[in-house]
């Protein structure tokens, strides 16, 4: 055995996904399957054996599923997990469940057709493994996801926090309009950055690296938590203050001039660095319609993704921010910003939702 190697646990009720996803990870020479488990009891066993660097984890499994299981590990014993979901709208809420509960990311399986679906994407899983392996992983705090969950049981939408006087810099006129892009570890800091900006926001626009079926579901959970209204972009929708626009799953979002306002445009072009959405074609659009009445954002992910388009941000005259190293669950796409120099500002992901805030505070001063 190499101990070199990243060591993985594949946990799942299908022998067929098992062996599959052996195959996918061996045949990388950085990593090594070190076992497998039929469930989560078995997993737990095979954890205290065998000390995985990743574990990839069923959402459905017989004896405890795969959320009670994520929950009580990250709760004990924090390690880096890559969940497997099912390409279905409740597969989706299930999911970001998990990515609340500290899931680094997951990875999409259909109902049918496994063996051929999971085998094309044998490179997302190889390289979504070896980036959970690097991160920083966070226990899972019940008290924090059972106010959640209550708030949103009660139908009210949150409160947050109000613009005010700031030494950052103002923007004064109205014009204006965000643009975030983020990938792996990004659900969680997209809702980390728009639970603090309030209703007086300018539009904003997110490139999210999600596939269809989730983009809806992660759209309206993170509404229930923000002053602002959060819904998933649709052709033609005009970006209106107040209001955030998600890109739908395997769809690139584009902004485009429509007179005085900004137009949401959908496309179904070629992925574009692997991805659709991608941050670079949203970027790329801000920056071409927008110029220096745009911020950009670029938050947590993997790859290279919106590094180029928030460095064309920049130099048409936007404001642009990447997330910091420490905060980052992968600093790829924010690193690869700041090799760059796409980035006026680093900063550490709770720090950005409030500099927002404060750049666009209302009858705030140009600096």
């Amino acid at each position: 055995m190499n101990s070199a190697k990243t060591k993985v646990l594949i946990v799942d009720d299908s022998a067929l996904v098992r062996k599959i996803m052996t195959d996918i990870l061996n045949s990388d020479p950085e990593l090594e399957v070190v076992g497998t488990a039929i469930d989560a009891h078995a997993a737990r066993e095979k954890i205290k054996q065998l000390h995985p660097d990743v574990i990839t984890l069923d959402i459905e499994m017989p004896k405890m599923d795969g959320i009670t299981f994520l929950k009580n590990l990250m709760r004990l014993n924090p390690l880096p997990v890559i969940m497997v979901s099912t390409l279905t709208e409740k597969g989706a809420e299930v999911t970001l469940d998990a990515l609340d509960a500290g899931a680094i990311d997951f990875v999409s399986k259909p109902k049918i057709d496994v063996s051929n679906t999971l085998e094309d994407y044998s490179d997302e899983i190889i390289g979504k493994v070896k980036a959970a392996s690097k991160v920083r992983v966070r226990r899972y705090e019940a008290n924090r996801a059972a106010a959640a969950k209550n708030a949103n049981a009660a139908g009210g939408k949150a409160a947050a926090v109000p613009a005010s006087a700031s030494k950052a810099r103002h923007f004064k006129t109205t014009d204006k309009i965000i643009a975030i892009g983020a990938s792996t570890g990004g659900t969680e800091a997209i809702r980390e950055v728009l639970e603090k900006l309030p209703i007086t926001s300018p539009g904003i626009v997110i490139a999210q690296h999600i596939p269809e079926y989730f983009s809806k579901a992660f759209a309206e959970r993170v509404n229930l938590s923000c002053a602002i209204t959060v819904s998933e972009a649709k052709d033609g929708d005009i970006v209106l203050p107040g209001r955030a626009y998600i890109a739908p799953g395997n769809k690139h979002l584009l902004i485009r001039k429509d007179g005085a306002r900004w137009r949401c445009k959908l496309s179904d072009a070629d992925p574009v660095n692997r991805h659709r959405p991608s941050v670079d074609v949203l970027f790329n659009s801000v920056a071409e319609c927008a110029g220096q009445n745009a911020m950009g954002v670029i938050l947590t992910g993997m790859g290279k993704d919106g590094a180029k388009g928030l460095r064309i941000m920049r130099d048409a005259g936007a404001h642009t921010i990447a997330q910091d190293e420490a905060t980052s669950v992968v600093w790829g796409m924010p690193g690869s910003a700041v090799e760059l120099d796409a980035a006026v500002e680093v900063m550490p992901l709770p720090k950005i939702g409030s500099r927002l805030a404060f750049a666009f505070a209302e009858n705030g001063e140009a600096a």
